[in-house]
């Protein structure tokens, strides 16, 4: 056997911890996780943190300027990572999230909140960026799929445990340790990180292309996806013209961050970006309304409601695993059977909507956790493996870019019909045959994701 078959035949366990990227490997892990488990345990927490500040009013405005924040850090970082390399940003960008944990964990007023806030998505939009470019820079082609898998079960975790602990954290001791908790998990990551960037070069100059206007149309995506955000918690006239608004102002914007023939579906890149959006959008909005699907129409508790939820999460994780243990399988292939789960996995909460429909459907939304467990991992692969050095953090920028925009923009869309239509039994089977039909879609393009 030469050398080169046998570190082709090593196996995937060996290449993530074995001695040469074990740092790395569990410095990245720890990075999404606390990125994550942020995400998760806030929205538990928000309730405390508005009471206690005195400001049950402004209770969107956290949610709203991290993702703001996190827009524009996303498309200022894929530019940084591919003129520079990832390794500042992997340094600065975990700083700058601890200390936005700090400020926020020791908030006394709204305006510190959001402060912190915005701290917050500054540094999980780039740090996020860069750890797909290290992924890129540092792991062979064969041996990523098993990062996207461990990398999926890093952000499914705390999606199970985030939310109760908390909880637990906000009844039990303060919501100031919700955020402060996770300061020393920042040092550990940046302790794993920091030592194995030193070895990475910047790129060679004329590498990365000139893109011109990047910082005008980031600020444009920002006042977008905010507008849609807030948009998507106030279903109501000002909430429709805020959507209204941020539509407007993301047209031009989304010009300079999308790779060319993005919306055309492009063979390539392009495709994958799309496919992207759909599939995080179809999910995500989905996802969004099944408490409210089993508690408004079907009388379920909201711990019974949870339950598909929680269900979905463990497939996607599960499915993500078995993906990384299969590098040989055609990705495009594999998103198409993702995005067909997905579809299958909405279409059955469609007949659960209605007063007429059975509540026990609401379990099959197991095939859409499975489908994007195989998707999303397939999608991050395409992402990188069709992209140029000089690309990789445009490329995932705009991923990143399209996902949030997508779910936004859906999950507004239910909160229009929820406005339109006023029942929960008849507005959401509206929406969820429309993101069946949108998955549908999905399965469609993605053959063209293959270049």
């Amino acid at each position: 056997m030469t050398t080169q078959s046998a570190v082709q035949t090593r196996p995937a366990r060996a290449e993530l911890f074995g001695p040469e990227r074990r740092s790395t490997t569990i410095g990245l892990l720890l990075l999404i996780s606390m990125i994550a488990f942020e995400a998760m345990g806030v929205g538990t927490a928000m309730p405390a943190v508005v009471a206690d500040l005195g400001v049950v009013a402004l209770y969107a405005w956290p949610f709203v300027a991290f993702s703001a924040a996190s827009v524009v850090a996303t498309v200022l970082g894929g530019r940084w990572c591919d003129v520079a390399g990832p390794r500042m940003p992997l340094i600065v960008a975990p700083g700058v999230f601890g200390v936005g944990l700090v400020v926020a964990g020791t908030a006394g007023s709204m305006a510190q909140l959001l402060a912190g806030r915005v701290l917050q998505g500054l540094g999980a939009g780039v740090a996020i960026v860069a750890t797909y470019v290290l992924i890129a820079v540092v792991y062979p082609k064969r041996v990523r799929p098993a990062v996207f898998g461990w990398m999926s079960a890093a952000w499914v975790l705390p999606s199970l445990v985030g939310p109760p602990v908390a909880g637990v954290v906000t009844e039990r001791i303060s919501w100031h340790w919700v955020f402060l908790g996770l300061v020393p998990v920042v040092l550990v990551a940046l302790a794993l990180v920091g030592p194995a960037t030193r070895g990475l070069a910047a790129p060679e100059d004329g590498v990365a292309p000139a893109r011109r206007g990047l910082v005008v149309a980031a600020l444009g995506a920002a006042v977008g996806v905010a507008g849609l955000s807030w948009a998507s918690q106030n279903h109501s006239v000002a909430g429709a013209v805020a959507a209204a608004i941020a539509a407007v102002v993301l047209v031009p914007a989304l010009g300079r961050l999308l790779p060319a023939g993005t919306v055309r579906a492009r063979r390539g890149v392009p495709a994958v970006v799309l496919a992207r959006g759909l599939l995080a959008g179809t999910f995500f909005a989905a996802n969004t309304y099944v408490p409210l699907l089993l508690t408004a129409t079907h009388g379920w508790s909201l711990t019974a409601a949870a339950v598909p939820l929680v269900v979905a999460s463990l497939g996607w994780s599960l499915a993500s695993a078995w993906q990384g243990r299969h590098p040989d399988l055609s990705r495009p292939k594999l998103l198409v059977v993702g995005f067909a789960l997905v579809a299958t996995g909405a279409a059955a909460l469609a007949l659960a909507a209605p007063a007429w429909g059975s509540p026990w459907l609401a379990f099959t939304w197991l095939t859409a956790g499975v489908g994007m467990g195989l998707g999303y991992s397939a999608i991050s692969y395409l992402v990188l493996a069709l992209s140029a050095p000089g690309d990789v953090g445009f490329h995932t920028s705009a991923s990143q870019l399209a996902d949030q925009l997508s779910t936004a923009a859906l999950i507004g869309a239910g909160g229009a019909l929820l406005m339109l239509l006023v029942s929960p039994a008849v507005a959401l089977p509206v929406l969820l045959v429309g993101l069946a039909a949108l998955a549908v879609l999905g399965a469609v393009i993605a053959p063209r994701t293959a270049g």
